[in-house]
């Protein structure tokens, strides 16, 4: 079968690249063609797009790279009618992909007179749009465009089933699983060395340009004051340079490696980490953290949370738990002192530390042990096989 699959960003790519390894499995004569990045392509099939020309976040950026969104999306669109894919498999990134969804949808049931043939492709989206937050109203255009969704959050299930009567299937999480698979490994070094016996504080600054811009620099001052005792070492994200990152490090101890967060994970001692899928792998590896957002007008965001948002926590710890098991330092709250005095709480001897770590053993549980990958390339084969 012919899978078309849009993923983002870096942590889309990851997961996307892990279902077509799972397809792959059960489909041998599997086809792909995807918007994604360099784990998608390292798994076969052809790049049509790739995410670094697409992650564009904030209000300011996304006006300013408006025409290249939507030469993007016009090439996106004129691709799948192209190819006639089987299925599109949506990752996430809901600007863009239920934009896909409408069209695909649309395509179907009116084609428009550019299409020579009436597509029958069909939806799925993989990794559910986070309108439990924000923008609740999208569920109309999810009922209507995507065919089946896909949950990795156990807790989108009573969100979706009971309070909007649409259907979904929660196949287990996947960040849980690629760092369950990781850990039996040896450790390896960490760009040029062990810090020898130096315990390591991580940053995990997050993966567009903007988001490290806005919480670096105060990540770097709040850690400051230990880096005699601690090794401060930063997480570069896999679709930013490492030269973006030189101007913030200057006049600091801070360490950059790139593309190795797994190694730093497994080595920390504690985190400051922008919130993000980043949350949850801290917390898979047993790494007591602090989240840190900075928001541009923070009392105004501030207010705007309490009453915009759906939601009481913005990390994927607190939403699955249910409860605040790490602290979030967000909008009003973001500050230097705030950040400094949270993470002491979290050093070891430190009175935070221990509970939160038997915190994290009831996200685990929440999470449970499937495969996610593999279990959503099952069902999806059989819903396609189903049709024919």
């Amino acid at each position: 079968m012919r899978y078309y699959l849009i993923a983002g960003e870096a942590s889309g790519d990851l997961h996307a690249s892990r279902l077509m390894r799972s397809l792959k499995k059960k489909d041998p004569k599997a086809e792909f063609r995807f918007f994604g990045g360099d784990l998608m392509a390292a798994e076969g099939g052809t790049l049509v797009k790739h995410y670094r020309e697409l992650a564009y976040m904030g209000f300011i950026p996304v006006l300013m790279h408006l025409p290249t969104i939507l030469r993007n999306m016009e090439r996106c669109k004129q691709d799948i009618v192209a190819w006639q894919p089987d299925v599109v498999i949506l990752v996430d990134y809901p600007g863009f992909n239920l934009n896909i969804a409408k069209f695909v949808h649309r395509a179907k049931v009116t084609p428009p007179s550019t299409i020579r043939h009436p597509l029958s492709t069909k939806v799925f989206y993989y990794i559910a749009p986070k309108i439990w937050a924000w923008k609740e109203y999208r569920i109309k255009n999810i009922k209507r465009d995507v065919d089946v969704l896909f949950s990795i959050l156990p807790f989108e299930v009573e969100f979706f089933e009971q309070k909007h009567h649409y259907p979904i299937h929660y196949v287990g999480n996947p960040t849980a699983q690629e760092v369950r698979e990781w850990r039996p490994t040896p450790s390896p070094s960490l760009n040029g060395g062990e810090s020898g016996g130096t315990p390591i504080i991580a940053l995990l600054a997050g993966s567009r340009k903007q988001e490290i811009k806005d919480n670096l620099p105060a990540m770097i001052e709040a850690t400051r004051h230990l880096a005699d005792q601690y090794d401060i070492v930063l997480a570069g994200a896999p679709s930013i340079e490492p030269e973006y990152y030189k101007p913030f490090l200057e006049n600091s101890s801070v360490r950059l490696v790139m593309n190795e967060t797994y190694p730093l994970l497994a080595k920390a001692t504690a985190a400051l980490v922008t919130s993000g899928t980043a949350t949850l792998e801290t917390c898979m590896f047993g790494v007591p953290q602090v989240v840190c957002y900075e928001t541009p007008l923070p009392r105004l965001i501030g207010w705007l949370r309490k009453r915009v948002l759906k939601v009481k926590y913005i990390s994927l710890v607190n939403l699955i738990a249910d409860r605040e098991v790490v602290t979030e330092l967000v909008a009003e709250t973001f500050s230097v002192d705030n950040i400094r005095r949270e993470l002491e709480l979290i050093l070891p001897d430190g009175s935070k530390r221990q509970q939160m770590l038997n915190d994290y053993k009831e996200v685990h549980r929440r999470l449970g042990e499937s495969n996610a990958p593999d279990q959503a390339a099952d069902l999806m084969i059989r819903l396609l096989s189903n049709r024919h």
